[in-house]
């Protein structure tokens, strides 16, 4: 057993630990927390997952009743104290995909770019690949720690969906993991999984949703008018992606007197995660990798900017996308003529 997950181990025993996964949990997280859980188990550590939110997706629930993963709402965790340990997983503290709790966010394990100002972590391991839960398979890769079928699946599946089957974000190490996991992996499992990425009741607001899809050189705005979760919006994203001559998608919708975002981008000049940041700065927030990200924006502050909100979320996007060195092509302000927004 190498240093760092002997830190970890070290770290952890003897607290009562949780894992927390970010808001309205992915395949993904869920994967990396389960997988986590397991591995940890072996050295006689018992976690708890956690998160805040449902599991939104009908396929997302079926992938966690299949694997017997349980999993908390925070709503439910009426014990958890202060003295408790916290491994958030697939995110990081302060950032606006997981809540506070009570508990001691001891250690974090994610993907992402580091974003917040939080530096209260004893324990780290972020890097810049294509899926939380290769870093999990990697850690049993590593220290040749025994791997059962069921979270060797659950682990591909969750890479399979973060890289978007490996066109997204890919890095050599997610490749060199597809290739430990795969002859572990149950393959007619993560089929069963993949074969409904829009559920029936959702196909009239997938419909009505592409007639909403506005493109200017490049750049697709989706504004979808009716009540949707996350996973449905990240759904709409991947599509609109895939339009032709399309190579940056900005799909929003009305939550909690603000607008939700999701934001994919193929260039890697165009920063999906640096462009929402800076885009909403002024009036909510955001982040992510270079390819997809997500954020919020305070309608009360957009709409100060102009009742038009639609051409203040187009301008803000527009503005950022157009002050990027080296990017061709910029998109014309023509599409915007009316209030000065």
């Amino acid at each position: 057993m190498s240093n760092r997950l002997g830190e970890l181990v070290k770290l952890l025993r003897g607290h009562r630990v949780f894992i927390q996964t970010h808001n309205f949990p992915d395949p993904d997280a869920i994967a990396s927390a389960y997988g986590l859980q397991v591995l940890l188990g072996q050295f006689d550590i018992q976690t708890i997952i956690c998160h805040h939110g449902n599991v939104e997706r009908a396929t997302t629930a079926n992938m966690v009743a299949e694997f017997g993963i349980e999993m908390t709402n925070d709503e439910d965790l009426e014990d958890m104290t202060a003295e408790d340990y916290i491994i958030t997983v697939d995110a990081q503290k302060g950032n606006s995909n997981i809540r506070e709790l009570i508990g001691n966010e001891i250690a974090c394990i994610d993907h992402h770019p580091v974003t917040g100002e939080y530096s209260g972590y004893e324990y780290s391991d972020i890097r810049l690949v294509g899926s939380c839960a290769t870093i999990i398979a990697d850690y049993y890769r590593k220290h040749k720690i025994r791997m059962s079928e069921m979270v060797a699946t659950a682990l591909l599946y969750g890479i399979k969906c973060d890289t978007r089957d490996f066109t997204r974000g890919v890095t050599q190490l997610d490749v060199d993991i597809y290739s430990y996991l795969f002859p572990k992996a149950n393959s007619q499992r993560i089929r069963h999984f993949q074969s409904s990425e829009i559920e029936f009741d959702e196909l009239n607001a997938f419909a009505d949703s592409m007639r909403n899809v506005e493109i200017f050189n490049g750049v697709a705005f989706a504004e979808l008018n009716f009540a949707c979760s996350d996973a449905f919006m990240a759904t709409v994203s991947d599509f609109v992606l895939d339009v032709d001559g399309v190579n940056f998608v900005v799909v929003y919708t009305r939550r909690n007197n603000g607008f939700k975002f999701s934001v994919r981008s193929e260039y890697e000049e165009r920063d999906a995660g640096l462009i929402i940041s800076e885009a909403l700065k002024d009036v909510g927030g955001g982040g992510g990798h270079k390819s997809m990200a997500g954020g919020y924006a305070d309608e009360a502050k957009v709409l100060g900017i102009s009742i038009d909100y639609v051409k203040v979320i187009q301008n803000l996007f527009i503005n950022v996308i157009n002050s990027i060195p080296h990017t061709e092509p910029t998109v014309s302000n023509e599409v915007f003529e009316g209030d000065d927004v």
